[in-house]
């Protein structure tokens, strides 16, 4: 599998994880997001911001959907209640994952969740 930005070919593994974290821009992750049928909201930025700074300032740390439920109800103020559904709205297929691959981030292999 592959995602085509600008006449480039970004090349992922068999899953459209990025072989490559360096090729990630915001850019490509409206590609990825488009390709996963995710309409990337400023809360989805959050999420994806959130994981990628995580993942690179974090000691390569990939936040399961209870830690970022802890996060984001800190950040999220105008939401009556942050939980798994608030995430799952804006990732239906797994905050984890599917944000982590919009995010340029490698596969998780964990199950995510609680």
């Amino acid at each position: 599998m592959a995602y085509e930005l600008n006449g480039a070919t970004i090349e992922t593994n068999a899953n459209g994880y990025l072989n490559n974290q360096d090729d990630w821009s915001e850019d490509l992750a409206k590609v990825i997001a488009e390709a996963e049928g995710v309409e990337l909201s400023e809360k989805s930025w959050d999420v994806i911001n959130y994981l990628r700074d995580e993942f690179f300032n974090n000691n390569e740390n990939q936040p399961n959907e209870r830690h970022m439920v802890k996060h984001f109800k800190k950040l999220w103020t105008d939401l009556d209640k942050v939980d798994t559904k608030a995430l799952y709205i804006h990732f239906p297929k797994g905050p984890a994952k599917q944000a982590g691959k919009i995010a340029g981030l490698p596969e998780t292999r964990r199950k995510g969740g609680y």
